[in-house]
């Protein structure tokens, strides 16, 4: 049982959630208590058992293969590779990281990386990028020029060859950016093949429809040849310079089927790691990990006291009954888009920065770093001109470390299972199977009665050691405990 002592605000109504969460008792003393039924709250196990009997039928009508079929016409089979089971992303902004803006620059803070156990480097665009309609000085990553070069401001080819073989060596992967609702306006295709793309009333190439980007033009997905020509490009990045796969801009933008096909075609030549821009169940059918931006801004909004725990268990509800018990969401307080046109974390999360960033690590799904928040850069980037992230102080890189070495370390964060146990007063208490976390989302501390079944250990400092039994947490204001059963 958590006890909750009175001493923060009143929360909100937790009358619409009576089934799952226990109920609430208030003694003689006023002294609010609420009443856990630990083993009664299941967020994920069901919709994975539900995910697991439907592919085994699927794989029984096979005749127990798992054989890709028509890509056109069916679906295809994903199999996440093993080595995301446990990983992290780190952003990397090529042309903020350092002053000469360049592969090899990047390359030389590869060990510093490794060193906060760093998994999969996610490189923004580095193809070149269009002149016509250029937005800035230098325009944006996402503008595209030529899918199968490099921009010249960040090196070469072998220089990018070179990085992703250091980083290899190091252990993590690298995954490239990639564009394909739309290219830069004087993207070769558009002279050479304009039939790829959607036409406007003069004939020219189209923005895409409902958006103000004028600086790109729409590719048209009805055209099987614009669909053969985008899956070789991809595949020139894996013969040419061994990534391991994509995030994919604006996913959702671009037909599933497309991408489907593509996945089948790419894992021809090496299992591969697939992010999307997107934040719809549909999109898993091909890509591993999408976007969490629902927690994203719960997170944002519990910071700004505009809401408080329950709107985050609301979406953790929610997301397990749309997404099925393997599909990967991206935790992030940060990430390019966020940074420059929302921006930075302090801006958005003031105080609990921290604690927000802890909260991306313990929740189901994979944590992103963005380039910088080790550093805690608090500046929105420039997104079309120069404008170096000043890495002179690492105030966050031994935080950072220590959160993937976590994530490493503990099985029960390397899945979707989880159980809420609590929201009462704005404090978030959960169980990630052997691992109880309490986040104090109040402007002031709380002292929480936790009745330990067994022997637990602070995940932060393993000395710290709970007893069976009730003990007395105090968890400070913005802050958090994580305990696992020994």
């Amino acid at each position: 049982m958590c006890k909750i002592n009175k001493n923060s605000p009143t929360p909100q109504s937790f009358a619409h959630f009576p089934a799952r969460f226990g109920g609430l008792k208030v003694q003689e003393s006023g002294q609010l208590h609420l009443i856990l039924r630990i083993k009664t709250i299941q967020i994920y196990p069901m919709k994975k058992l539900l995910t697991m009997i439907a592919a085994a039928a699927l794989l029984a009508s096979c005749g127990g293969t798992g054989t890709t079929q028509d890509t056109a016409t069916a679906r295809y089979e994903k199999s996440t590779v093993d080595w995301a089971k446990n990983a992290n992303i780190y952003e990397v902004n090529i042309r903020q990281y350092s002053q000469e803006g360049t592969f090899n620059a990047f390359a030389q803070n590869l060990p510093r990386l490794k060193e906060q156990g760093v998994d999969i480097l996610w490189l923004m665009p580095i193809y070149p990028i269009s002149e016509e309609g250029r937005k800035g000085t230098l325009g944006s990553y996402y503008a595209v020029k030529d899918y199968t070069a490099v921009n010249p401001e960040f090196g070469t080819l072998d220089d990018l060859k070179s990085l992703v073989n250091q980083a290899h060596k190091l252990g993590m992967k690298v995954i490239l950016d990639w564009v394909a609702n739309h290219t830069g306006k004087d993207n070769v295709w558009t002279k050479e093949h304009k039939d790829y793309f959607n036409l406007d009333s003069l004939g020219n190439p189209a923005i895409p429809e409902g958006t103000d980007w004028d600086d790109v033009a729409d590719l048209d997905y009805d055209n099987p040849e614009l669909r053969k020509a985008m899956v070789e490009a991809m595949k020139f990045w894996i013969k040419n310079a061994d990534i391991d796969g994509f995030r994919c801009d604006v996913a959702g933008m671009v037909p599933t089927d497309f991408w489907v096909a593509a996945r089948a075609e790419l894992d021809k030549l090496k299992p591969v790691f697939m992010l999307a821009e997107d934040d719809k169940p549909e999109i898993h059918k091909a890509f591993d990990a999408s976007y969490n931006w629902k927690v994203h801004h719960v997170l944002n909004k519990i910071a700004q006291g505009k809401n408080t725990a329950d709107s985050l268990a609301e979406v953790l509800l929610t997301e397990e009954k749309d997404f099925g018990g393997t599909d990967i969401l991206m935790n992030f307080t940060s990430n390019h888009d966020e940074n420059s046109w929302s921006k930075s974390e302090y801006d958005r999360m003031g105080g609990h920065v921290k604690q927000m960033a802890v909260l991306t690590y313990f929740l189901p799904g994979m944590p992103l770093c963005y380039s910088g928040q080790e550093a805690a850069n608090k500046k929105a980037l420039e997104f079309f001109e120069k404008d170096v992230i000043d890495f002179s102080s690492l105030p966050l890189k031994d935080f950072y470390a220590q959160l993937n070495a976590i994530k490493h370390k503990y099985p029960s964060l390397w899945n979707n299972d989880i159980q809420i146990l609590s929201t009462d007063k704005n404090i978030f208490v959960f169980d990630r199977g052997d691992i109880r976390c309490i986040f104090n989302f109040n402007a002031e501390p709380a002292d929480i009665t936790v009745d330990f079944k067994g022997e637990y250990a602070d995940v932060f400092n393993e000395m710290n050691v709970y007893n069976p039994g009730e003990q007395i947490l105090t968890v400070e204001a913005r802050g958090w405990k994580c305990a696992v059963k020994k």
